[in-house]
């Protein structure tokens, strides 16, 4: 049910933002703009974040069960880890695609402010909005690296969950579980680099959140 939840949700993703332009004008003929479009996709990556720092640190969890194996039905011990695993690939998944959706929008709200300040008549009011801009574009920029930072921090966990997963059911015996204990310091250590960026970046999303209100 949780994979099916999430199966849905990337759909639902593409089928929003297939399209952007017609999405943002039917969105704005609702009265919905850009910039309340961005801070709903920002906070959603915020809670997609978060989601997957609890999912990697539960198959962290998962994983130091199995290492500590003490007797008991082995392909439940198998069943268990890859559970874990193909829900840590499903929430990075999920996360990749929020921040996806939040590059589209920041990309077509920022083009929009681009374009409208040339209209101004004003010059005292154009130069306050080009750097009301310029101040937005450097937050944002600061939250997207964040975001892709943490992103990236998840390949090399879930890369190394990957071979455990696949080694044990190559292998299922208790020497093979056994060997998978000299895995354990490296993957905790990816682990805990992961969840620090995924901190660093909620807090970003947070703190960006907050110049949009």
């Amino acid at each position: 049910m949780k994979r099916f939840a999430l199966i849905l949700s990337a759909l639902t993703l593409f089928l929003a933002y297939g399209c952007s332009g017609a999405y943002y004008s039917t969105m704005e003929s609702m009265g919905y703009d850009k910039r309340e479009i961005l801070s709903d996709r920002v906070e959603k990556a915020r809670e997609s974040q978060k989601d997957a720092k609890e999912q990697f640190a539960s198959a962290l969890e998962q994983f130091k069960s199995v290492v500590n194996f003490d007797g008991g039905k082995l392909q439940e011990v198998y069943d268990k880890l890859n559970d874990e695993y193909e829900d840590c690939k499903d929430r990075a998944d999920d996360v990749k695609g929020r921040i996806d959706s939040v590059e589209d929008v920041a990309d077509a709200l920022f083009e929009e402010w681009s374009t409208e300040i040339k209209q101004y008549s004003s010059a005292k009011l154009r130069r306050s909005s080009e750097q009301k801009l310029v101040a937005t574009k450097k937050k944002y920029n600061g939250l997207i690296r964040a975001m892709r930072n943490a992103e990236k921090k998840m390949q090399p966990v879930l890369g190394a969950f990957h071979d455990q997963v696949l080694y044990l059911k190559h292998n299922l015996n208790a020497k093979a579980i056994a060997s998978l204990q000299g895995e354990l310091t490296s993957i905790r250590t990816d682990v805990d680099s992961l969840i620090k960026e995924m901190d660093k970046s909620i807090a970003e999303a947070d703190a960006f959140i907050k110049t949009l209100e």
